[in-house]
């Protein structure tokens, strides 16, 4: 029996045949050929996200919805927790950058695309809102923002990269929830009042205030503030410099880096999006869809 460990030891497999961890910290070629994602198998997987990757390691999300600027959808909704559990499970991604397309980074929302009158409904909404956060949240390597304009449906997801740069055009609102009659349940109650501490917090949350970028690199919300034509390149040359980090440096900083934020999402998120659906189904309309915002 002690050479067949042996044996598997060294193709990184443990004795259950599980993939393990080799001297080079990398996995094997033979265990990433199983199950675990790879590039080529999820690249072109999804409507609104455009992914590539170059020879560092770093992958580039491109957040966009036919061919300009993201559009909040129910669909886009789903895939974003789809796309963050490809990106966590591939170990070939060394640091991961999200932008968006065109002037901003999202201002609109397709309401009508929610359906959101049941428990039935929310519980679509339930499971994949949780997985969004939390897949995002598991993803570990570095992930940096680069914010290239209004960020006024669900600012939370960018600011919680562990580095954020954005445009001097970015400003941040959140504004499909209270101030449209929803209650904001859904992880922005818990990264606004951690970010900007729990009484700026809910007056961000409650007054639908607008934070530019000076005012949000003053309250500590983003690292650093560029012309638009340089937040990019900016993200990608620290996106470069994190690559050519130790391994596990990397990924371990990022598993230090984001616990508390999975501690309070684990405290807060279900909690909340339980009484979101609540207060959503007591003022639906009578279709069940969700009204424009404006």
């Amino acid at each position: 029996m002690s050479h067949i460990v042996a044996r598997r030891t060294e193709d990184g497999l443990d004795g259950g045949g599980r993939p393990g961890q080799c001297h080079s910290h990398r996995w094997p070629a033979q265990a990433m050929s199983g199950p675990a994602p790879t590039f080529d198998r999820y690249k072109d997987r999804y409507e609104n996200i455009a992914l590539t990757r170059d020879e560092d390691g770093v992958l580039l999300m491109t957040l966009g919805t036919n061919g300009g600027p993201f559009v909040w959808s129910s669909l886009a909704h789903d895939e974003l927790g789809y796309c963050f559990t490809d990106i966590g499970a591939d170990r070939e991604n060394k640091v991961v950058v999200m932008t968006g397309t065109g002037a901003n980074w999202c201002e609109t929302i397709d309401a009508a695309s929610f359906k959101l009158s049941t428990a039935g409904d929310w519980d679509y909404v339930f499971y994949d809102g949780r997985r969004l956060l939390k897949n995002l949240l598991d993803i570990e390597v570095p992930v940096i923002s680069a914010i290239n304009g209004p960020a006024r449906i669900h600012p939370e997801i960018p600011v919680m990269s562990d580095i954020v740069i954005a445009s001097d055009t970015t400003l941040f609102q959140d504004a499909p929830h209270f101030m449209s009659g929803i209650v904001p349940g859904d992880g922005a109650h818990v990264v606004w009042t951690n970010l900007l501490g729990p009484n700026r917090g809910r007056y961000f949350l409650l007054m639908g205030q607008e934070l530019d970028a000076v005012e949000s690199q003053r309250l500590g919300v983003v690292g650093e503030v560029v012309a638009l034509d340089r937040v990019l390149p900016r993200a990608l040359e620290i996106a470069r410099e994190f690559a050519a980090k130790p391994s596990l440096a990397r990924r371990y900083a990022r598993v230090v880096l984001t616990q508390r934020y999975k501690r309070l999402m684990a405290e807060g998120l279900d909690l909340g999006l339980a009484l979101e659906a609540l207060a959503v189904i007591d003022g639906m309309p009578a279709d069940g869809r969700m009204k424009d915002l404006r």
